[in-house]
């Protein structure tokens, strides 16, 4: 990663620590401890994301990355839980979120030639 993109990853993963903690307040089933668990959170959705579109070529078309995207995020919001003390979510919550993630990962600037991750993000 070149020193240009670090400022922009950081920007991204603070936003994603910040939609996902809003997230997890307004939705019911869906609880966290503290913004650190919010932010592990954010860094194994961001990890999974990584090594799915670095090994797959899932994310090929937009409208498959998009579906892929939102089902992998849910699943991942889910699975967090069982890795991630003081985090727990339902599987409606994880649906929500992942669609809340969607959404504001789509309204998110990305640069114009970069492959767009939902974590990345992203949730």
């Amino acid at each position: 990663m070149n020193k240009n993109k670090v400022p922009q990853f950081v920007g991204r993963l603070i936003t994603a620590i910040i939609v996902l903690g809003i997230t997890a307040f307004f939705t019911p089933g869906f609880s966290s401890s503290s913004i650190w668990v919010i932010a592990l959170a954010v860094l194994l959705l961001t990890a999974l994301d990584f090594v799915i579109s670095t090994f797959t070529s899932l994310f090929t078309h937009p409208l498959i990355k998009g579906i892929i995207g939102f089902v992998l995020c849910a699943i991942t919001l889910y699975v967090v839980q069982y890795l991630v003390t003081g985090y727990g979510i339902s599987w409606i919550a994880a649906l929500l979120g992942a669609l809340v993630y969607a959404i504001v990962d789509y309204m998110l600037p990305a640069e114009e030639n970069s492959n767009r991750h939902i974590h990345h993000a992203a949730v």
